[in-house]
């Protein structure tokens, strides 16, 4: 108990505590629209859910029960003190998100694609690694074998934090496409409401809707039976309000309880034939932030995560930028800028190569391609089953990025000697930096320095 009689209690305050798993505390908090003076409290000791613990009394004079529990509408959003700005990064170690694409703590993010793109194994990842207290995964209109997956994998799985099992942090929503209309439609809003319950308590919250294509459906096949209006492909006309107050919802604050919590949502959405101009998508796209494209073709190449680098972007740099300037120095930001650039020039390039071939190009058009294979092979795909690359700390995704960088401005250098691009080729260097992923372990972000010697030394060589 965290209170006594003749305490005055108002909305949001926390009353008592009590364990919920060996990780996560549950505070128990006055409901957001009472307040009142304590006249009774219980000892600390086992109760039931519905056992009373607090009795407040009122500015009119009622009295109120308190007991372990508190009844919300899923529907409406819980109020918060303040809201904050989208400054802190929510850091998942996943390198083609936390570099390219980041999102907030906080913040809102889509993950569109077509059927086995990889949506819900990213979802998995980020749900495994990225930052947040707790992780609510909602399976809205999924199939069954891939909850129980969910269960069986997270039960397995040790959270790196705290040395436990990760169900000690995870709430699972299970909505399996079998399971009736309505229950699908109210299970995004169960899975929100849970959220922000959460954040009220203090904790930093992030909520997996797999997927909303199907919340979206459900929400159709209802507005049929009602015999509404049917907007674009059936959907109903009210779509983007429902889409707008459902993403809304998430965002960092200062809460009633004191301290600051956050819910991040990052939504799947499955377009029926990788149509990213169906209604859905195009919706989402106008609530979100953060939009992280699967791409079939890079799926069905076994590169993952399957984010496509030209159709995916952010709109959290200018939010997240001063975090990363202070935290992981300037020049990540600069590193992240010209790995992009040079992603795009590849992709302008590989445009004439596919009309005339690659033989035609200059040697220094040759190194951009050599250095964006290595950017994609060596940086943007991750091995989810391999021990050092599941998860990568920011300060290892800069270094490598700054010694891919260095191996293209001492080739660079190279080449405009006119010396031929091949011997820079042979000497293995390219093919080297595609492995340092595996060959570097987190724990010895030292070794970037003998990679760097050594480009040195080898391109230096050629010179003589």
């Amino acid at each position: 108990m965290k209170v006594k009689v003749g305490d005055r209690l108002e909305g949001g305050q926390i009353y008592a505590t009590l364990p919920e798993t060996p990780i996560i505390e549950h505070r128990l908090m006055v409901h957001p629209e009472l307040s009142g003076v304590v006249t009774k409290v219980m000892p600390d000791g086992d109760y039931k859910l519905f056992d009373t613990v607090v009795v407040i009394k009122d500015n009119e004079g009622t009295e109120h029960n308190l007991t372990l529990c508190q009844k919300w509408p899923i529907r409406t959003s819980r109020p918060v003190k303040n809201r904050l700005t989208s400054s802190v990064p929510l850091i998942t170690g996943q390198r083609v998100i936390d570099t390219l694409f980041p999102i907030a703590k906080g913040g809102t993010a889509a993950i569109p694609g077509g059927f086995g793109t990889g949506k819900t194994m990213t979802q998995h990842q980020l749900a495994k690694w990225c930052d947040a207290d707790i992780i609510i995964y909602v399976g809205c209109g999924e199939r069954g074998n891939e909850m129980s997956q969910v269960l069986e994998e997270f039960s397995e799985l040790i959270d790196p934090k705290s040395q436990r099992p990760m169900t000690d942090r995870t709430v699972l929503i299970a909505n399996t496409s079998n399971m009736p209309v309505a229950a699908r439609e109210a299970s995004i809003y169960t899975g929100i409401t849970l959220g922000e319950y959460y954040r009220d308590m203090g904790y930093h919250v992030a909520m997996m809707a797999d997927s909303t294509s199907r919340w979206a459906e459900a929400l159709r096949e209802i507005s049929g039976r009602l015999e509404e209006m049917p907007a674009e492909e059936g959907f109903p006309a009210y779509l983007p309000s429902r889409l707008a107050e459902f993403y809304e919802r998430g965002g960092r604050a200062d809460v009633l309880s004191g301290g600051e919590g956050s819910v991040t949502l990052i939504g799947a959405v499955s377009p029926q034939g990788s149509d990213f101009s169906e209604p859905v998508t195009q919706n989402t796209k106008r609530f979100t932030r953060c939009f992280w494209a699967l791409d079939k073709a890079l799926a069905y190449s076994r590169h993952y995560p399957a984010i496509n680098w030209m159709q995916s972007y952010s709109e959290y740099f200018n939010d997240l930028d001063p975090w990363f300037k202070e935290n992981l120095g300037e020049d990540f930001v600069e590193y992240r800028n010209r790995i992009s650039a040079l992603l795009q020039e590849e992709s302008s390039l590989m445009e004439i190569v596919k009309l005339i071939g690659s033989d035609v190009l200059p040697d220094d058009q040759k190194l951009v391609i050599e250095t964006a294979r290595v950017i994609r092979v060596g940086f943007l795909q991750q091995n989810a089953f391999h021990a050092d690359d599941t998860f990568v700390p920011l300060e290892k995704q800069k270094l490598m990025m700054k010694t891919i960088l260095h191996l293209y401005k001492k080739a660079k250098e190279i080449v405009a000697k006119e010396i031929p691009l091949s011997k820079v080729l042979n000497l293995g260097l390219f093919d080297k930096l595609t492995k340092m992923k595996y060959d570097i372990p987190n724990s010895k972000p030292e070794m970037f320095d003998d990679y760097i010697k050594e480009i040195d030394e080898k391109l230096a060589s050629l010179l003589k």
